[in-house]
């Protein structure tokens, strides 16, 4: 009896070997997938830091995402005025660029300044001037040698029709002199408002808003307004501005977009009033690259002036070659 329980015995040590064989596998295999879980752990956490190292700060005046919300009409105008002010600091020598020595070579300048540059006008008006010094002078020109003279600024057979009748209007009906008012000034042959303004802000010292194509231009970019029309333009920039600023604000918008933020590729990453402006992105980023963009003073060329102030930084416009 005592063999045969001794046999019986030993199958039952053999299966617990196995057991216990299987548990110390099982939980070596459980010790491991702890270890690697914590180890991943540990390479994760030691990652973010870098990641967030990476990230750098904007810059100072640097444009910032701008909020989802529609800007309300009194941060729109606390921001235009600000960017007015800093456009001030940017060109306080902003002026017409026109040469004019009196108030009729500006109302002339102006006119013939349709569709071409101010360099191109400056260029053709000192020997228009000398051949037509006054209205009534003008006025007598014989047809053929007006056109030749203004032919450098283009479209110039209709330009001497607008100047050939402006000249007698102001010869018959204004004594030869150039009116200060604006519903004068309209009344003129190829004169609308934006001519009558140039002519009253920078010849008679009226306040007036001249909505060119780079005032027009720049208002829409920085959302100062959704207009196109040019007379919805001026009245609702007239609104956002006291009226003491209408005229050098005209200027100053003008040279802005004349010099760093222009038509097809602004100069964003040059641009002193970046920071304000909600259209930040649309040009060049790079500040190196957006300085190559910048034109005239700005570029270290010359103006569109033959005669500039004497405020001006940079330098003069050659003359037409060959006159």
């Amino acid at each position: 009896m005592k063999r045969a329980t001794a046999k019986k015995a030993t199958p039952n040590k053999a299966t617990a070997k196995k057991t216990a064989t299987k548990t110390a596998a099982a939980k070596k295999t459980a010790a491991e997938k702890t270890a690697a879980k914590k180890t991943a752990a540990k390479k994760t956490s030691a990652k973010a830091p870098t990641t967030k190292a990476t990230t750098k700060p904007p810059t100072a005046k640097t444009p910032t995402t701008k909020p989802s919300t529609p800007e309300s009409r009194t941060a729109m105008v606390r921001r235009a005025r600000r960017m007015n002010r800093e456009l001030a600091e940017v060109y306080p020598y902003a002026h017409p660029e026109l040469d004019f020595r009196n108030s009729f070579e500006l109302l002339v300048a102006t006119v013939l300044s349709a569709q071409t540059t101010d360099l191109r006008v400056n260029q053709t008006t000192p020997a228009l001037f000398a051949a037509y010094p006054t209205p009534e002078d003008m006025a007598a020109a014989e047809p053929e040698r007006l056109e030749e003279l203004i032919r450098p600024t283009g479209f110039f057979r209709a330009k001497a029709k607008s100047l050939l009748g402006l000249s007698t209007a102001l010869r018959d009906r204004f004594d030869g002199e150039v009116p200060g008012r604006l519903e004068d000034l309209v009344t003129l042959p190829g004169v609308g408002r934006k001519t009558a303004n140039v002519v009253l802000g920078n010849a008679f010292g009226v306040p007036g808003i001249t909505v060119d194509t780079h005032f027009g231009r720049l208002v829409r970019r920085f959302r100062w307004t959704e207009q196109q029309d040019p007379e919805k333009v001026e009245a609702e920039i007239a609104e956002i501005f006291p009226k003491s600023e209408w005229t050098m604000l005209s200027h100053r918008v003008v040279f802005h977009g004349r010099r760093v933020c222009h038509s097809r590729k602004p100069a964003c990453g040059a641009c002193p009033i970046a920071h304000d402006c909600p259209s930040y992105g649309e040009g060049e980023l790079d500040p190196e690259k957006a300085k190559k963009l910048l034109k005239y003073e700005m570029g270290g060329q010359p103006g569109q002036r033959l005669r500039p102030p004497a405020d001006y930084p940079g330098q003069p416009a050659p003359p037409l070659a060959g006159r």
